[in-house]
């Protein structure tokens, strides 16, 4: 969903005057109201995987009255071509996927020699036609409320000084993990340097928290399942630094302005980087690597073990200092 901001910055730079209404999951709706661009969230009640064919034409019957006169079909699904369809939207995009001939009627052929990352595919389906080169990607911001973070930060009785945001989770599964033991180590040299370290994810990762919380000697704070995503982007602003495995936190981060130190495991930078030009990327790029496994064929997870918190820690001073480019390590 970040990364789809990109998408609505492009639309709004070729057709300033458009409206620009998302179809989502419930859950990224709070999200979606953080992104300037667009003007409502509509809420998606159905889940990744199901059907529910007749309440996608419920839906789609009822945004006809809209009058919308374009649809972008992001999903590769032939089910998500569904509610524009029914929708009777005039023009319907998206890339070739799963026999969606007829569902969608700009239907595009991708060259992923051009359109390498998944953020350019989605900002390419802004254009006309299917761009020869790769398209304008402005960098997704997110809406910031610096008073919204003083008051969380007061309520959940955190330090008012500098801080450092950790996202240890990863919903994919281990092999995007960098070990809790890393993340501890952070903590400290972060803690050396007068740095609190807050730890963000969902309820299902508290206990991960808690394991870094009891290793970081005191430097970090558990607030697994206690943030919206709204507070993240605004604590994260507020913090001004993270240290991320790739997830979608990690673009959250990015997005909410962050200098981002982020580790790669399984997956490949080159697809799916943070988007922001202040951003460490550290992938040891082995010979094993990136096999896009939830958990480590080999059983060892070396792309991750091997990667040391003093690198990951230390990549951050040139980027809160403004000196640094963007580094791929």
């Amino acid at each position: 969903m970040v990364m789809a901001q990109s998408l609505f910055m492009r639309l709004k730079q070729l057709n300033p005057g458009a409206a620009i209404d998302v179809l989502a999951p419930g859950w990224s709706l709070p999200l979606i109201a953080r992104m300037p661009e667009v003007r409502a969230g509509i809420d998606m009640p159905l889940g990744h995987g199901r059907l529910g064919l007749g309440e996608r034409r419920r839906i789609g019957l009822a945004l006809r009255r809209h009058g919308y006169t374009r649809a972008i079909v992001l999903p590769g699904s032939w089910k998500s071509a569904l509610v524009p369809f029914f929708a009777r939207i005039p023009r319907r995009s998206g890339w070739r996927g799963e026999m969606r001939f007829g569902l969608l009627n700009d239907l595009r052929v991708l060259d992923r020699t051009v359109l390498d990352t998944t953020v350019r595919q989605f900002v390419a389906l802004a254009e006309d036609a299917a761009p020869s080169t790769v398209p304008p990607v402005p960098p997704p911001r997110l809406r910031v409320d610096p008073d919204q973070a003083l008051r969380r930060v007061r309520e959940l009785k955190l330090s008012e000084g500098p801080a450092l945001a950790l996202m240890p989770g990863a919903e994919y599964g281990p092999a995007k993990q960098w070990p809790a033991a890393h993340f501890a180590a952070v903590a400290r040299l972060a803690g050396a340097e007068g740095r609190q370290s807050w730890i963000f994810g969902s309820a299902k990762e508290r206990a991960l928290g808690d394991a870094i919380v009891a290793e970081s000697q005191g430097q970090a704070v558990n607030l697994c399942g206690q943030t919206s995503l709204p507070d993240v982007v605004d604590l994260v602003a507020r913090s001004g630094a993270a240290v991320s495995n790739d997830s979608g936190l990690m673009h959250v981060a990015a997005a909410s302005g962050a200098a981002v130190a982020a580790v790669y495991g399984s997956s490949d930078p080159r697809h799916t980087p943070p988007l922001t030009p202040r951003a460490a990327v550290h992938w040891l790029h082995l010979s094993c690597s990136p096999c896009f496994q939830r958990t480590c064929p080999l059983t060892h997870y070396h792309c991750l073990r091997q990667i040391a918190p003093e690198t990951v820690h230390g990549s951050l001073a040139p980027l809160l200092s403004g000196r640094a480019a963007p580094v791929l390590k």
